[in-house]
């Protein structure tokens, strides 16, 4: 034979593997996505994570906990947080649910509220049970808050640490006051005490220098979160252990002088990308599933102002956003928050005060 059949495995295994690279690369379209209405006449839906009960669990500002069936598009209310306190942007924000939920039915939420007539943040713990939340833990607490920039999104990591985004309460010198709460990506145990392991003892401060971040996830093993800038230099940053994000000494990258020399005397760390004019980054999760082969170890971040989904492709190593691409940008108005389900269709909630949506999104074909 004039080739042997090792030889002609190894050539269609690298056509397979050159076709697979190929597809890949080709960016898709938005005609190539089915788009569904899963849930209609919600008020700002800010967060929705994906239950281990197969259903979409969300949180609306106002106060409401409700979940989402998504066989039957069935639209559950599961509670109403007491005090929550809505006022601008603030209100029942956050949401993470335990990763052990069948033994550990734990929710986790972060919202605003008034404490002794100061406006305030708190996270707090509930425990789910006859399809309602009860026991009410408070785990933080004093948190600044704010009409505007109040953060707040909620997530669990595999070692099992609550972290929580902040934002610096409208008080701009807040962020770089490592004694405050406020502008920084805070962590602590899921029963509310502080690891020993944290920058500083009895702190829940992670990293600091922080605007008005609305978007974390964790991705083997490194942190991402979006950030809202001011009138420029909306951010996507990788947070790292008591690292300074430089708010508001530098907006964006070190790119003047003064900027420069803020830097190097506080080791801050610079973003991920940044966009201007700024576009409001708000939820942020990552894809990683075969239906979407172009999507495949991708962030994905929903927009307020620009109203649109954005794909950022990361590099293998996970420390650089190699390319980008925009989806919906005209489609459903402001998008606030994202998840994705293990069978890799994705969810999004729009932002628009008035019949806001839980959307689905699947490859049309």
């Amino acid at each position: 034979m004039k080739y042997s059949l090792l030889s002609l495995a190894l050539f269609f295994f690298f056509i397979a593997c050159k076709k697979k690279a190929q597809q890949e690369e080709i960016p898709l379209t938005d005609a190539e996505f089915a788009t569904t209405e899963m849930a209609t006449g919600l008020s700002h839906p800010w967060e929705i994570v994906y239950g281990p009960d197969n259903h979409l669990w969300f949180t609306e500002r106002s106060g409401k906990i409700s979940r989402l069936e998504i066989a039957t598009k069935q639209v559950k209310s599961l509670f109403t947080v007491p005090d929550v306190d809505a006022r601008g942007e603030g209100g029942l924000l956050g949401m993470a649910l335990h990763p052990n939920f069948a033994t550990e039915p734990y929710v986790y939420i972060v919202y605003n509220y008034n404490r002794l007539g100061v406006y305030t943040e708190k996270v707090v713990r509930y425990t789910y049970n006859n399809q309602t939340l009860n026991s009410p833990l408070v785990l933080l607490d004093n948190i600044p808050a704010a009409n505007i920039h109040n953060g707040s999104r909620l997530l669990i990591s595999p070692d099992l640490k609550l972290f929580i985004t902040t934002g610096d309460a409208n008080n701009t010198a807040l962020a770089q006051n490592k004694n405050s709460l406020a502008g920084k990506v805070l962590r602590i145990n899921l029963n509310g005490s502080i690891p020993a392991d944290n920058p500083s003892p009895n702190s829940a401060v992670w990293s600091f220098g922080h605007r008005n971040a609305q978007g974390l996830v964790m991705v083997n093993g490194k942190l991402y979160a979006s950030e809202h800038g001011p009138s420029t230099d909306d951010e996507i940053n990788l947070i790292e252990k008591d690292r300074n994000y430089g708010w508001p000494n530098v907006v964006g990258a070190c790119d003047n002088s003064t900027e420069n020399a803020f830097c190097t005397a506080n080791n801050v760390a610079t973003p991920l990308q940044t966009w201007t004019p700024t576009i409001a980054t708000a939820g942020l999760t990552y894809y990683n599933h075969s239906s979407i082969p172009q999507w495949k170890n991708s962030l994905l971040l929903v927009t307020l102002k620009a109203s649109k989904l954005v794909q950022l492709k990361l590099n293998d190593a996970g420390t650089a956003i190699v390319a980008s691409q925009d989806y919906f940008g005209t489609q459903y108005g402001r998008k606030r928050a994202i998840c994705v389900a293990p069978d890799g269709k994705v969810y999004f909630s729009t932002s628009n005060g008035t019949n806001d949506k839980i959307i689905e999104i699947s490859r049309s074909n």
